[in-house]
């Protein structure tokens, strides 16, 4: 072992022993802050010095895994003369980040580079390499050291991966006994920063100093901004090179503010402020922290002069605690909202903001007892709110409601005229005047009914769990889609269709539905949650963007979606996929061409990145557009990582979230918060204009629809849908040369009806790409002809979620969706290819295309055991009539690499014949998360289809068999057609089954 530094050439000497020393027992131990570059939640850097080597310090590794090297400081908050370390490593049976490698620097002055952290070119007092082993190693300095900073850099571990842990660090200075201050780092940097601005610090307004901290973050880690400056909005609001300071940022946005808003008699002032900020030298931090606050207060009255403020009175908003768990879909379900809150106004009053006064704030309900309902005579008082509406002449609310009351225990069952929880633990909507009164429960039940939206045609759509379902990725949540109903709840409809989870509808300037949908039939849950667009009785859905987007490149989804007023562009939080609808904010044009990336989407707040994608915090939200440059918003910075308190993601964590006035140029100014409970939804009380209500072009006869009812019996009777293709040709991807599209094949996705957590028949192999998510059952509906010029036109079964597939000549699938459409009773869709731009404008067409010139085909039924889909009916027979006996034979005589294509035995209750071929033989990974590459899919893309085709021993199948082959190959290779277990029971004997909900 050895050790060397410029400073000091001793040597260091490393013992072990049995249990740590027992320094200055009597003493009162000496309060430290401890601080980590990384840290996993329930391993954070305070535990590698709090007394108790049952924890430990670790580094991240979920998520984004932190990579070595990892340094962990020690601020002992003044010099100590120190002798040495003893570093016990974790207690566990796990050896990750057992420390073997490391550096050692200690300093009396903080570190002077950027990042308060060792660089490249500083040296270190000592480095050296540990034993391995679960024993104390014990670090001697040859000499006592004098320092108030001890960074221990962490180069290798033990176990070969990037971890670095420690159970407990001692600093070994005579009596003197250190001990960890619980906290987070966020708050240690705060308490630290504070010290360093002086008395002014103390005395000033919270909201500034936050602010002041968060710029120091940003300027020093400026290469951030630089990387998605392109991406940006506006350019105020990234960091500049002349940056130095915040002092510096606060000036320059502050100027842009006063431009924009052409304000001239704040000039005086603003010019003053400036110019003596240029005479204080970079350097005094203390004089610049104080002109600095006095900038933040005179931005405070240019914010508040916004005219844009001036055309309401009264914010109408919610108070509501956070949901108690992290995730998109379970953030919404009653069972796991806290009581607390209810709907506010808060008035907008420009005196109220000025000199640190708080606004007037009234409990909207305070007063008010329902009037209908099941909760008729009483008052909405113990439960929890979310998504208020207000109506375009803004005389009417709507809003959501749970009561917090009634079990918790989640009912599973396969009846879709049932819910899923207890009715007091269920939202349900509401509607009242503006003024509170009239107030009427309008939704009832044992579903989760949220997020009204009045609608110009005189109804009101929201999102509800009456579509029936769970999501497909690993859990037992409930899926809930978009529905519309009159607004005393009556003649329920559902819009959607679809299997899987919406969220969030608005109204677009042109009198659509604007809505958020996560599609990810056949790929990766974990991407494709971003805006779709319908018209207002749920016709021809499209995504807007984002839809085949890589991960990495756009935020996870796009929720809360709103239109800026007088704009085609609308704004949206950036959230997370395992997460709550908070993020970093954005603002998207649907004009631009979608290139899978960010050029239809820009930064409105680059501060924080996006959540969990790139690794940014759940900090803004529900923002209010109120034009492109401004916004009412809620934000929590205090959920920041390096400014605040930490994010606790194993504890309930209720959110401050206050309510800000956001700027496009960086500057955000707190409108309102209250210290016990998270504010959300702000909505200025004021008429809008209302946009057309586009015709119907389905029903006006609208049906009650309370549940989704399986229409097996009642399909054929009701008015079919068609269905226009321009040119199959025309796709995003070229597909293969010389390829002869010859048929459309139409598939119908079946809903999954059981939770995927723990599904009693898996329908088949997972797709690779796709993680974790069961391959939906489907059933083939049949086939069309293609015209020579590409053209199909065909009818459809209406209130089917569909997903189609172009053949070959020989009737093989050359491309297929990795999305899905559906069609309402008697609705016309048209498209002009595959994968076509959502947004793009009708092929340019010099002749009408050959199948528009007919009626429209109707589909030609596909073999009876695809209908319902079934490998015991569809494939084994043509193995037991062909394969199984010479393949039983050649395994009795041990014949190598033969599969067993017979029944039994029975594994993962699927066939051993599915078992074995699948994976070597069959189709079910596309090699890719997102799309499909033509000619690279199903039979095509198979060893199955190939062995069969060239010729296999004396094998000679019929037409009709190979197709049997080939169809089930092209519907990735699933051997169920339901998920529940009696039906998969079934269908294992080889009976005719068909799903609970289609």
């Amino acid at each position: 072992m050895y050790c060397q530094s410029d400073f000091f050439r001793s040597l260091m000497t490393i013992s072990l022993f049995g249990v740590c020393l027992a320094v200055c027992a009597a003493a009162a131990p000496v309060e430290v802050w401890v601080t980590a570059d990384s840290e996993q939640s329930g391993y954070e850097s305070y535990r590698a010095m709090d007394g108790d080597v049952k924890t430990m310090w670790h580094n991240q590794f979920t998520g984004t895994s932190a990579k070595l090297p990892q340094t962990l400081t020690i601020d002992l908050k003044k010099p100590y003369p120190l002798k040495g370390l003893v570093i016990t490593p974790r207690n566990d049976a796990d050896e990750n980040g057992d420390i073997k490698n490391y550096e050692i620097f200690i300093r009396d002055e903080w570190f002077n580079d950027a990042t308060h952290k060792p660089n490249d070119t500083q040296s270190a007092n000592f480095k050296g390499e540990l034993p391995k082993g679960k024993s104390p190693k014990r670090i001697d300095f040859a000499e006592t050291i004098t320092g108030r900073y001890i960074v221990l850099k962490v180069l290798s571990d033990h176990s070969g991966h990037q971890f670095a842990s420690a159970a407990e660090i001692e600093v070994l200075c005579g009596d003197t006994k250190f001990i960890a201050k619980k906290t987070s780092q966020a708050e240690i940097e705060r308490e630290r920063r504070l010290a360093e601005l002086g008395d002014a610090a103390t005395t000033a307004d919270a909201e500034y100093t936050d602010e002041y901290f968060r710029l120091v973050r940003d300027i020093r880690t400026k290469a951030r901004f630089d990387k998605i400056a392109a991406e940006t909005f506006n350019k105020e609001s990234l960091i500049l090179d002349g940056d130095r300071d915040p002092l510096d940022v606060v000036l320059r946005r502050t100027q842009a503010l006063m431009d924009d808003l052409r304000v001239d008699r704040f000039d005086r002032n603003y010019n003053e402020l400036r110019d003596a900020a240029a005479d204080i030298p970079v350097t005094e931090n203390q004089k610049r922290f104080v002109q600095y606050l006095k900038v933040c207060e005179l931005r405070r009255q240019i914010a508040f002069s916004n005219p844009l403020l001036q055309n309401f009175k009264e914010l109408l908003f919610v108070k509501k605690h956070r949901a108690t768990y992290n995730h998109m879909c379970d953030q919404y379900y009653g069972i796991n909202l806290p009581s607390g809150g209810g709907v506010f106004v808060l008035k907008m009053e420009p005196e109220a903001f000025a000199g640190g006064k708080k606004p007037e704030v009234r409990n909207l309900l305070e007063n008010a007892v329902v009037e209908s309902g099941r909760l008729a005579g009483q008052k909405l008082s113990a439960g929890s709110f979310l998504s208020p509406d207000i109506s375009f002449d803004a005389r009417k609310l709507a809003f959501a409601y749970v009561e917090c009351q009634g079990d918790t225990k989640q009912r599973f069952h396969t009846d879709p005229s049932k819910g899923h929880w207890h009715e007091g633990r269920s939202f349900h909507i509401f509607t009242c005047s503006i003024d509170g009164s009239g107030l009427k429960q309008i939704t009832d039940g044992t579903w989760n009914d949220f997020d009204p939206c009045w609608l110009p045609n005189g109804r009101m759509a929201f999102i509800t769990e009456r579509r029936g379902g769970y999501l497909r990725c690993g859990r037992e949540c409930p899926t809930y889609t978009l529905f519309d109903m009159n607004p005393d709840g009556s003649q329920i409809r559902c819009l959607s269709y679809h299997e899987t989870n919406e969220w969030q509808p608005t109204v677009t300037h042109e009198g659509r539905i604007l809505y958020t949908r996560w599609d990810y039939p056949d790929r990766w849950g974990c991407i494709a949650h971003h805006p779709w667009i319908t018209s207002l009785d749920g016709r021809d859905t499209r995504h807007v963007h984002g839809n085949f987007s890589p991960r990495t490149k756009r935020p996870d989804m796009e929720l809360d979606c709103r239109m800026v007023p007088d704009s085609p562009k609308f704004a949206a939080t950036a959230a997370p996929h395992h997460g709550q609808a908070f993020g970093s904010l954005v603002l998207v044009d649907p004009r631009v061409k979608d290139d899978d990336a960010m050029a239809p989407v820009k930064r409105l707040t680059p501060d924080v990145d996006f959540p969990e994608s790139q690794g940014g915090e759940q900090i803004y939200g529900t923002p209010y557009p109120l034009s492109e440059n401004y916004y009412l918003a809620v934000a929590d910075f205090a959920l920041n990582k390096d400014t605040g308190v930490e994010w606790r993601n194993k504890q309930y964590y209720r959110g401050g979230y206050g309510i800000y006035l956001v700027d496009a140029f960086g500057n955000k100014e707190l409108i309102y918060r209250d210290p016990e409970i998270a504010c959300c939804s702000p909505i200025p009380i004021v008429p809008h204009p209302t946009p057309p209500a586009m015709p119907q072009q389905i029903s006006a006869d609208i049906e009650h629809q309370p549940y989704v009812a399986t229409m097996r019996d009642k399909i054929d009777t009701l008015p079919q849908g068609t269905l226009s293709i321009v040119n199959v040709y025309e796709s995003l991807r070229p597909l293969p040369a010389g390829t002869k599209l010859k048929a459309l094949r139409v598939l119908q996705l079946i809903p999954m009806s059981v939770p995927s957590g723990r599904p009693p028949h898996e329908t088949g192999f997972r797709e690779p790409t796709a993680g974790d998510s069961v391959p939906l059952a489907r059933y083939v509906l049949g086939t069309v002809p293609i015209e020579e010029d590409g053209s199909v036109h065909l009818t459809v079964p209406p209130r089917r979620e569909l997903m189609l597939q172009v053949l070959d000549e020989d009737g093989l699938a050359v491309q297929s969706m990795r999305s899905s459409l559906y069609l309402h009773d008697g609705e016309q869709l048209s498209c002009n290819g595959c994968h076509e731009q959502q947004m793009s404008a009708p092929l340019r067409l010099t002749s009408v295309p050959k199948a528009f010139q007919r009626t429209p085909s109707k589909l030609k039924p596909d073999h009876p055991d695809s209908n319902p889909f079934s490998y015991p009916r569809l494939v084994q027979p043509v193995l037991e009539k062909h394969c199984v006996a010479c393949h039983s034979d050649e395994r009795a005589k041990n014949t190598p690499n033969v599969p067993n294509l017979a029944k039994e035995p029975i594994k993962n209750h699927w066939y051993a014949s599915f078992n074995e071929l699948v994976p070597k033989y069959g189709f079910y990974s596309y090699g890719e998360p997102l799309r499909t590459t033509p000619g690279k899919f199903g039979a095509r893309a198979s060893k199955l289809y190939a062995l069969l085709k060239k010729g296999h021993y004396d094998v000679n199948l019929t037409p009709e068999e190979m197709h049997r082959i080939t169809l089930w190959l092209d519907c990735v290779s699933v051997f169920y057609g339901v998920y529940e277990k009696e039906g998969g029971e079934a269908q294992l004997r080889g009976e005719v089954v068909y799903p609970t909900l289609e």
